[in-house]
């Protein structure tokens, strides 16, 4: 199943991730996950949030520049060697990631993915027997 990532560009200066999440924060969306990466110049926020369409429109009006894409969320034990095997079916079937995060609750991770091939990444976790969570499922942790 596919999920929404909002993606967001933000200058490097100080207080630019903090407006984000005061917009979010004031229209009720809840941040579920985030990464940030950056150089010297811009970042680029990943942000899984409870309404990502909403949250890209409200980020749009303030002129900030965002984009929706999708992603998968595999859901896996929290123990050693648990992302491993996911990792491996991906790889077996000649998938590339292009990048990814994670967050634990509990005794469930759950790993965002973005690969080179989200049809062929789902199949190979559905064929593998993985639990992947839609939008409603990830909004329910």
């Amino acid at each position: 199943m596919l999920i929404k990532q909002l993606s967001v560009f933000l200058e490097n200066r100080l207080g630019r991730f903090g407006q984000v999440a005061k917009i979010l924060s004031e229209a009720g969306i809840n941040m579920k996950a985030f990464t940030v990466s950056e150089n010297a110049e811009f970042g680029v926020l990943h942000l899984i949030v409870s309404d990502p369409e909403k949250a890209c429109a409200l980020l749009r009006e303030k002129s900030i520049a965002a984009s929706l894409n999708d992603v998968i969320c595999i859901q896996c034990p929290d123990v050693p060697g648990a992302l491993e095997v996911a990792l491996a079916a991906i790889t077996e079937a000649g998938i590339s990631i292009e990048y990814m995060y994670a967050f634990a609750q509990g005794a469930t991770a759950s790993i965002i993915i973005r690969p080179n091939d989200l049809e062929k990444c789902i199949k190979v976790l559905s064929e593998k027997e993985f639990t992947t969570l839609s939008q409603e499922g990830l909004n329910n942790i």
